[in-house]
């Protein structure tokens, strides 16, 4: 799994929640190649948790980092450091993706995915120096026209159809139209699943609350 004649790199993870600390400390301490140093639940404890244990790969959750705030922190104290996000299913979209890679994230990961991919992504990036799980590799977006997107962008609002004709100045029998434009260039079942697919690739961005 991990090349030979290096030293087996250190492991340290950052994530709320107590079991999942416990579950990936006993999966890299049974994994040979990886050396288990410890975690914390609390992302202000970065720094002291990295100056005290000095991992070569850390692993953070994306609850904790969601715009890269710590990853950027971590990895200019460190340039050396190998940063892999857990990513949660509200993060895994493109810009997500995108803004934690340039943040300084090596590696990227559903923090859902099974033990023997998160040992894989962990090895792989520090063979490397990054890897993206093919999950989360950003997807080629669907080309929507100018009223479609608008449309869309009204449903994700929460309007329905007899409200968007009031705001665009269409007719209903149009917007019907564009929803169903929307909903084939989507691959989508319906209108709620269409916004749905929209916040993941990264058409639509910063989900509104009538979504949460």
């Amino acid at each position: 799994m991990l090349p030979t004649g290096r030293p087996a790199p250190g492991v340290a993870l950052i994530d709320p929640v107590p079991l999942y600390r416990e579950g990936l400390s006993a999966l890299v301490r049974r994994t040979p190649g990886l050396r288990w140093l410890g975690s914390t639940g609390e992302a202000n404890a970065a720094v002291r948790l990295h100056e005290k244990l000095r991992p070569d790969v850390l692993l953070i959750d994306s609850v904790l980092d969601p715009l890269g705030h710590v990853t950027r922190l971590l990895v200019e104290r460190d340039p050396t450091l190998l940063v892999i996000g857990l990513v949660r299913d509200a993060h895994s979209h493109a810009n997500y993706v995108t803004t934690a890679l340039e943040s300084g994230v090596r590696g990227v990961v559903p923090r859902s995915a099974q033990p023997e991919q998160i040992v894989r992504v962990i090895a792989e990036t520090f063979r490397s120096r990054g890897y993206v799980h093919p999950d989360l590799r950003p997807k080629e977006r669907p080309t929507l026209s100018r009223r479609e997107y608008e449309v869309l962008t009204l449903i994700a609002e929460g309007l329905e159809n007899q409200q968007i004709a009031g705001e665009l100045v269409v007719s209903v029998e149009t917007v019907r139209t564009h929803v169903k434009g929307i909903l084939r260039k989507l691959g989508a079942r319906d209108r709620t699943h269409a916004v749905s697919l929209a916040y993941r690739s990264g058409l639509l961005i910063g989900r509104p609350a009538v979504l949460e």
